[in-house]
């Protein structure tokens, strides 16, 4: 039996080490390199490789088989991690282990600096000896990254490999090893396949990819991202399944994201990362619990994202409830790009990149303006600007460093809200606000500044270390007007009739580490594997805040609601195992806890009202403290090559609003327990793959929207139940095309806790969530594809949509919201270093209203006002195109 050369080894020419009987190449072939203008990358060639041995007991039978690993190339050209990737059967996977890890390699380079690589070795075995099938003529060795356009200029021809001599005759069968087609960087992206006339796509390791939690978590790449308009960092997670995004309060506002089931406000219910490292989520927020603000990221320089729905990991801490994202930065195409945009609403933006071509993709700086006028009479204006770098760089005993900084602020005039029957009346337009002076003195501005530094060591044996530090500052003014004219101050009881105009302030200072070992896989057994990791992160944050009612147009302040100090610290710990049994099923999961600690300088707390007679001095000052545990645990299972099943359960939580706590309470936290099932069917020839899920999640208590107060107040348990359908398809070269359908069942399982204004809520049994759609369907579609040369460059046109349906949400009242279906669209041209394109967000202008809610208000639009519950809206932007020009230099 032979080991011969697979006929599509040539993109690291192994033939001629691989057929010679001696355990080196005499003249290491030059490995291929990057297109230019992008980073000098060269892949490993191999110095000393080992047969693969066929297994003895199973010659008998004559298996042909093939079996794909995946390997990790130390800087040193070591062997650092081989996985399966496709399995020949258990007897032949060990053989093509065993025989992988004993391999050297001259590592992969980017400008001549040695990194880390993980490629694809195919080892076919063969009970019979094949002839060696010398390399194809005509297969290009370009590389090109996915989901970039073809590089500049014709391809440039095939190296050809040296001739292949017949190895010597030997004693036991052996696999016909292959080389791999791509370098995998473990960040979801595309599967490249070697064909004749295609180019081999090379993508060096960056940060390494966790491993998959269940059914339901969803990796976007580029490919994905850059199928629709995506006006802000938040617009990328519409392609999730179940995702939903809305920005009712101006672009100085964190947007409004839903999440299957979940009307996660400003973040309340989800986790927020970047990096995974720095934490968005600001807790105990003026103006949201969790609130994130993901303008802070620039969305060119968002390489991918992770969407985790559902709490099954144990690095997933405080509110994960609904789940978490994690932002990857990265710019893939080197060089300086510079877009200019103009279009609807006399909106003007500039985005400048410079990423310097032979650095990681992870180093680069990107700075960005935006200003408008904004659709309707001139009340939705605002200005923004931000910046992003970051630095890769390695150090001394094989560690690797990155340094991030953010910086981004924003201004923004806001609408507010309309009664539906002032609209229906015509006494107001649908796009307009108010006439009225506190309606027209809405407004918001926001900034925010985050660094970080993180140290990553991984080991010959798989075993990785990792260090973080952080810090952040952010702002946030407000005055927003939801109700009119209903409002009555506290303290001065006879005031009143001057307009709600709240004013909201938060200023949060916080930093914190994040730390984790794992270390490498134990062997317990022929047929179980191990591996354990251990982290901690901790975060502390002093937050001033302030709450107070105005009286427009000069901002007279005329009643105080809130003045505090919030100083809290958070630290958790988790451990987390794999256990792998005979490669056809892992188990996943541990342990987290989570120590969080508060205290409290409430300086309007125990207000004497004036009619009252001072019998105290005003403020209330306390602690509280809680902890909070959360078993997580996955199961996959491969009944079939092409078919996986998932099972998993975990349980989660998010801190409580540190307002509402009382002197030594144990801190209530939400503690959510969710459950789900799922298949996902993968058919690697066509590049397709489909997803199912059931979930379950069930809460221990829920937050809701007060417009009078303007933020989100406590209200009883909930649970909800859905199915998940998500369809990725790339059958085509440049083609690649998503659907997901997300139906969920919502419902309030107890009433809301009673209050002195409302001592009896109501409350049906099994009644529905207000605000949550039951049903939630996105598409996302887009091509590419060289059309030509002209004059004497390629020419590249792209297309791309994405189309959102939102069901009937119900309301309170037993009313409900309108249906919502929004299309958004882009198109594009490019010749070398030149872009032409055009973008525009909801194409076909639906009349849509981005919010609806349903509560008293007075705008003094008739003489007798109404104090039963009207429905009001937020409404959402129509048709805006933005003409783009973009060089790449």
């Amino acid at each position: 039996m032979r080991f011969v050369l697979s006929r599509w080894s040539h993109a690291i020419a192994l033939a001629a080490g691989l057929l010679a009987t001696r355990p080196a190449f005499a003249q290491p072939p030059a490995a291929p390199k990057a297109p230019s203008g992008q980073a000098n990358v060269t892949l490993p060639t191999v110095v000393e490789h080992v047969d693969a041995v066929y297994p003895p007991d199973k010659l008998a039978q004559g298996i042909d088989t093939t079996v794909e690993v995946l390997v990790t190339v130390e800087r040193n050209g070591t062997v650092g991690d081989a996985q399966i990737a496709v399995s020949g059967g258990e007897a032949f996977d060990d053989a093509a282990l065993a025989a992988v890890r004993r391999w050297r390699f001259s590592p992969a380079t980017r400008d001549g600096v040695p990194i880390r690589a993980r490629i694809r070795v195919p080892f076919h075995f063969a009970p019979e000896p094949h002839p060696p099938v010398p390399v194809p003529p005509g297969v290009p060795t370009d590389t090109t990254p996915p989901d970039a356009a073809p590089p500049p200029g014709p391809p440039a021809p095939a190296e050809k490999s040296p001739p292949a001599d017949k190895p010597p005759p030997d004693k036991h069968p052996h696999s016909h090893g292959e080389q791999p087609a791509e370098l995998d960087s473990g960040l979801a992206l595309p599967h490249a396949v070697a064909e004749p006339g295609k180019p081999i796509e090379i993508h060096v390791q960056g940060r390494p990819n966790p491993p998959r939690r269940g059914a339901s978590d969803f990796r976007l790449g580029r490919a994905v991202l850059d199928s629709a308009p995506r006006p802000t960092t938040a617009d990328l997670l519409k392609s999730a399944p179940g995702f939903h995004v809305m920005r009712p309060e101006g672009d100085a506002v964190a947007q409004r994201v839903y999440l299957r089931g979940f009307d996660a406000d400003h973040g309340q219910d989800i986790q927020f990362t970047v990096g995974g490292t720095i934490p968005i989520n600001q807790p105990s927020h003026i103006h949201g619990q969790g609130y994130a603000d993901l303008n802070v990221l620039i969305p060119e320089t968002v390489r991918s994202v992770r969407v985790l729905e559902g709490v099954y990991d144990p690095h997933q801490g405080d509110f994960a409830v609904a789940g978490s994202v994690d932002f990857d930065l990265g710019v893939e195409e080197r060089g300086v790009h510079a877009t200019a945009s103009y279009g609807s609403f006399n909106t003007k933006r500039l985005v400048a990149i410079f990423a310097p071509a032979g650095q990681s993709e992870e180093t680069f700086g990107a700075a960005v303006v935006r200003t408008t006028d904004g659709f309707g009479d001139g009340v939705r204006g605002s200005i923004s600007g931000g910046f992003t770098g970051q630095y890769r760089f390695e150090l001394p005993g094989d560690l690797s460093a990155l340094v991030h900084l953010s910086a981004y602020g924003a201004r923004s005039s806001a609408a507010g809200v309309l009664r539906r029957d002032d609209i229906d009346r015509r006494i107001i337009a649908f796009y307009d606000a108010y006439p009225d002076t506190s309606a027209r003195s809405q407004s918001a501005a926001a900034t925010r500044t985050q660094a970080s530094v993180s140290l990553q060591r991984t080991g010959d044996d798989n075993s990785e270390a990792s260090f973080g530090l952080w810090g952040a500052y952010a702002t946030y003014r407000s005055r927003l007007n939801f109700t009119g004219y209903t409002q009555r101050s506290r303290l001065r009881p006879t005031w009143a009739g001057r307009g709600d105009l709240i004013e909201q302030s938060n200023d949060d200072g916080g930093f914190g580490a994040r730390a984790s070992y794992r270390t490498r896989r134990y062997e317990a057994a022929s047929w179980l594997k191990a591996q354990l990791t251990l982290g901690a992160d901790a975060e502390a944050h002093s937050i001033e805040q302030a709450q107070n009612l105005l009286e427009a147009p000069q901002n007279e302040t005329w009643d105080r609601r809130v003045d505090a100090t919030v100083r809290s610290l958070r630290i958790g710990a988790f451990a987390d195992a794999l256990f792998t049994f005979s490669r056809w099923a892992r188990l996943r999961g541990g342990l987290r806890a989570d120590l969080i600690s508060f205290d409290i300088d409430d300086r309007l707390g125990n207000q004497i009202p004036a009619f009252r007679e001072e019998t105290h001095f005003v403020g209330y000052r306390r602690t509280a403290a809680g902890i909070a545990w959360g078993p997580r645990a996955t199961l996959e299972v491969d009944p079939l090559p092409s078919l996986r099943l998932f099972a998993a359960y975990g349980r989660g939580y998010r801190s409580p609003q540190a307002r509402q706590l009382e002197e030594g309470e144990q801190a209530p936290f939400a503690t959510v327990h969710s459950y789900e099932a799922g298949a996902r069917v993968q058919y690697e020839r066509a590049r397709l793959s489909a997803t199912l899920v059931a979930y379950e999640t069930r809460l221990s208590y829920d937050l809701a929207f007060d417009a009078e107060e303007g933020r989100l107040e406590r209200i009883g348990p909930t649970t909800r139940r859905g199915l998940v359908a998500y369809l990725q398809a790339n059958p085509l070269t440049g083609f690649n095309a998503s659907i997901s359908a997300t139906f969920v069942r919502a419902t309030l399982d107890s009433p809301p806790p009673p209050t002195p204004e409302n001592p009896t809520p109501p409350y049906v049994e099994g009644q529905s969530l207000p605000f949550v759609p039951p049903v939630v369907v996105r598409t996302d579609v887009s091509y590419r594809k060289t059309l030509g040369t002209f004059l004497g460059k390629p020419l590249v046109a792209r297309a791309g949509y994405g189309a959102t349906f939102l069901s009937p949400r119900p309301l309170p009242y037993a009313q409900e919201a309108r249906p919502v279906f929004v299309v958004d669209a882009s198109l594009g041209l490019r010749r070398d270093f030149v872009e032409v394109g055009v973008d525009a967000t909801n194409l076909l202008n639906a009349r849509y209203a981005d919010t609806e809610y349903v509560f008293v208000s007075d705008w003094r639009t008739s003489d007798i006002p109404s104090y039963l519950p009207a429905r009001h809206i937020s409404a959402g932007s129509p048709l805006t195109i933005l003409g783009n020009l973009t060089f790449h230099l």
